[in-house]
Formats: structure tokens, C-alpha cells, sequence
């Protein structure tokens, strides 16, 4: 993608909307927008992310999507929401890392996520990233996988952020974790 550092940070601040099938199964919830993110309307747009090919290991879609500078082509936007996947965010702002957010803004977006979850009525929802969802959720001992509570009436899981800077996982790993929420919402079998 053929962005600048100084065209990146005019994003620093913007909101993207949720990529959301009409009945989700499975909504998967990042920390945040990055800039590349605000920048082309794509959730984990940044080139180095590996959210798309876990999900594509994992089997929930069956190739990668094509990210340009314009966003997602429509095609790629309906093979998530055709197979029941959405994505949303904690926090709406976008940042250039998730650690310039702060805990109240994790616990604003927690809490919006709540009410979000139970409008959605989706089957599973996953929190990519454990160290905001325990910060966000108030659940400093959770660990990953299936949680005990449910989030607007939804499974809750938490599975690891597929962030370059979580370096200690793969997209093996992510991919083995994916799986887990998407076999629980019927995504995959």
C-alpha cells in the first residue's frame, strides 16, 4: 500500500464502521484501528498483519482478501459476512499501537461492546488480545480460550491479537486459536 508516514497519521484519531453480516455467527473484535486500518476502511489492513492468513489456515475463509489503498473489494467483504463472520473493535479510535489507549477507553469500549453484542445476537464473540481484554473487562486472571461469562448473550472466547508486535505467536498458532470460537459458532466444522 502506497502510504506515507505523514498521509498514515492524518488517520490518528478516525473510526472505521464494523464489517457485520445481518446475522453474525462468529464476530471476531480487535483492540483498535490502526492508522492503516483508518486509512482504507479495512479492519487489519496493515500489510504485516496476520489476522488475514490464521483465518484463511484456520479455514473460516478460503483465501486471502485483496487490500489496496481503496479498501476490500465487495467480493472480499461478502465471503466474511457469507460465511457469518463480522469484525468489530473494543475502541473505535484509531491509533498507531494499542498501548496508546487507555484503561477507561478499554472499559468505555467493553461496556459499548455489551450493548453491541446483544444487538448483534451472534453465536461467539472472540477479543483478539488478552492483556486488553483483561483491562477492558475488569478480568485481570483471565486467561485465553472459552470464558465462563457471556458477552450480550454470546460466548465469550479471548484468543491472541495477531499483531506483529505479539511476536511469540504464529500463524499456525493464531490459526489453531481461530478455529476454536469458529467451531463453537458453526463456522467451520
Amino acid at each position: 500500500m502506497g502510504f506515507t508516514r505523514a498521509e498514515l497519521e492524518s488517520f490518528r484519531g478516525r473510526t472505521i464502521t464494523d464489517l457485520m453480516p445481518e446475522h453474525p455467527k462468529l464476530v471476531l473484535v480487535g483492540i483498535n484501528p490502526g492508522l492503516y486500518t483508518a486509512a482504507t476502511g479495512v479492519p487489519f489492513a496493515h500489510p504485516g498483519n496476520r489476522f488475514y492468513p490464521a483465518l484463511v489456515a484456520a479455514g473460516i475463509i478460503p483465501r486471502l482478501p485483496r487490500i489496496d489503498d481503496d479498501g476490500m473489494a465487495e467480493v472480499d467483504r461478502r465471503m466474511l459476512t457469507d460465511a457469518g463472520v463480522g469484525i468489530s473493535s473494543i475502541v473505535r479510535r484509531a491509533t498507531a499501537r494499542a498501548d496508546e489507549l487507555d484503561r477507561a477507553e478499554l472499559r468505555d469500549g467493553a461496556d459499548r461492546l455489551e450493548q453491541d453484542s446483544a444487538r448483534w445476537g451472534a453465536r461467539v464473540v472472540a477479543i483478539l488480545g488478552l492483556t486488553a481484554y483483561r483491562q477492558g473487562f475488569g478480568r485481570p486472571r483471565s486467561r485465553a480460550g472459552r470464558q465462563p461469562e457471556r458477552l450480550g448473550g454470546a460466548e465469550l472466547w479471548v484468543v491472541p491479537n495477531p499483531s506483529g508486535l505479539n511476536a511469540h505467536v504464529t500463524v499456525a498458532t493464531l490459526a489453531d486459536a481461530y478455529a476454536e470460537p469458529a467451531r463453537a459458532a458453526g463456522v467451520i466444522p
